[in-house]
């Protein structure tokens, strides 16, 4: 009977042991994948900076891979790479039309897709951009407060860009056509570098004796197009706006008294909401189908607030 009791006493206090003791759960990660462009442009860039330093400050949480890509082909062979390892989410920052199909297959394989910047018309996608749109709406607003209603204004686009330039595009006409319909528009086609701005720009500078304005989409390409003003000893042109938030370009705002320099705030770090927002689906938290960041415009008058040291662009 002693016998028995002691047995017993000892299984209670080993159960008790195991009752007293926490059960440690293991935290789950979640499996990210982000596809960017290739490195040909600062800003671009920036953003996978920007992406993998969020990445890493999630520390544990996530398990993540990042690639880069020169064209809509190697993009579409590095998703299926990335629905191969087995990502969760991904994070696209697709800049060449054709990447319609290839994210409806990772769609349809349940993969949560979060669309960085560009419009990809499919439903149950994700997306993080800048307000496009209503950068062109400001840079109407203030090449005409500048120059007046019936100035000559060279507008740069880039229709290799997709839905980014058809939306600041849109945004600068639209308003044009409200506000100063006696504009005069001269529009050409260029590149987001400040080569192609150089390039392009001095060519339409031999084309066009007297311009009052630019409107650029892009602080790289204004970059350029202020280049070819001074090496063409220019002195008629009194705005040039921009766009991405380039500090380089910042520091040259107050340089240049002469000319207005301006540029539509569309900063690479909206790449780190993107992220968030994967993590946040995959948490099954709720979260708006499209998260827009509205635009802040930087001139001599301000620059200063956005001047970042440490910024990669």
């Amino acid at each position: 009977m002693k016998r028995l009791l002691f047995v017993i006493l000892a299984l209670a206090l080993v159960f008790s042991g195991f009752a007293s003791t926490p059960m440690v759960m293991a935290a789950q990660q979640y499996k990210i994948g982000v596809l960017a462009p290739a490195v040909t442009h600062g800003w671009v860039a920036a953003v996978a900076y920007n992406a993998e330093a969020r990445l890493k400050e999630l520390g544990s949480e996530v398990d993540y891979r990042i690639q880069t890509s020169s064209n809509a082909e190697e993009m579409t062979a590095q998703l299926d790479d990335l629905m191969t390892w087995g990502a969760e989410a991904i994070v696209a920052f697709p800049q060449w039309e054709g990447m319609e199909v290839p994210m409806e297959r990772a769609l349809d394989a349940g993969i949560v897709i979060v669309n960085f910047d560009i419009v990809i018309d499919l439903e149950g996608i994700y997306r993080v951009s800048g307000d496009n749109e209503d950068m062109g709406v400001q840079g109407a607003y203030y090449i005409v407060n500048k120059v007046g209603p019936k100035a000559t204004v060279v507008m740069l686009e880039v229709p290799t860009s997709g839905s980014v330039s058809a939306l600041r595009k849109k945004g600068f006409l639209d308003t044009v056509a409200t506000i100063a319909p006696d504009l005069n528009i001269l529009t050409y086609a260029t590149q987001f570098t400040r080569e192609d701005g150089l390039k392009d720009f001095a060519d339409i500078l031999i084309r066009n004796p007297k311009i009052d304005a630019v409107y650029s989409m892009d602080d790289e390409t204004s970059l350029g197009v202020l280049q070819a003003i001074r090496e063409a000893g220019r002195t008629d042109i009194k705005v040039i706006t921009g766009g991405g938030g380039m500090q380089e370009y910042f520091q040259l705002m107050p340089e240049n008294e002469d000319i207005w320099i301006q540029s539509a705030l569309y900063s690479p770090a909206m790449v780190r909401d993107a992220v968030d927002v994967a993590l946040q689906v995959l948490k099954g938290e709720e979260v708006e189908a499209v998260k827009i960041i509205p635009t802040t415009l930087v001139d001599r008058d301000n620059y200063l607030d956005f001047i970042d040291d440490n910024s990669p662009y």
